[in-house]
């Protein structure tokens, strides 16, 4: 039996984000009964030069949507930026995990070859399909769960290894 695009994928980011939510909502707990606003939550960082929890969030989801998309052939949604509660950053990860349920496995199966060209700060970056998935969308989005599971340890939250990989 082969792994199809669809199986290495769609299942893959909506686990990624389910346990994402997952942790922070332990991080959430915690922060409250320390007192510890969302603003402050979202904010905190691992050292000053890393981009803040609310910032791994987004681009956690970003990786999801915007890769499920560029593998279906279509455009990305775009979603804003602009979440500073954690009940926003709950429903971004929702509404993320959403969009991405919502490609059937008729639309990401075959894109192994497909071109997918990234217009990157650093410059551009061309792939295939497969090299996409496996070399870029997946390395990128467990490093920012892995970022958000970390500051929200670093923060105090009760939180261990089978909180970040979830149920199988």
């Amino acid at each position: 039996m082969t792994l199809s695009m669809y199986q290495a994928s769609v299942p893959v980011f909506t686990r990624a984000l389910g346990n994402l939510a997952h942790v922070l909502t332990k991080g959430a707990e915690h922060a409250k009964a320390k007192g510890v606003s969302d603003e402050v939550l979202l904010q905190t960082r691992l050292i000053p030069d890393m981009l803040p929890l609310i910032k791994q969030i987004q681009i956690a989801c970003d990786m999801a949507t915007r890769g499920t998309a560029r593998l279906a052939g279509v455009e990305p949604q775009s979603f804003e930026d602009n979440e500073t509660t954690l009940e926003q950053a709950f429903d971004r990860i929702a509404r993320c995990t959403a969009y991405v349920n919502g490609f059937s496995a008729e639309q990401i199966d075959g894109s192994e070859t497909r071109a997918i060209h990234l217009k990157m700060r650093s410059g551009e970056m061309n792939f295939d399909g497969q090299s996409y998935l496996l070399g870029f969308l997946l390395p990128n989005l467990f490093f920012h769960c892995t970022t958000a599971y970390n500051i929200l340890r670093e923060a105090g939250a009760e939180l261990g290894k089978s909180d970040f990989l979830g149920n199988a």
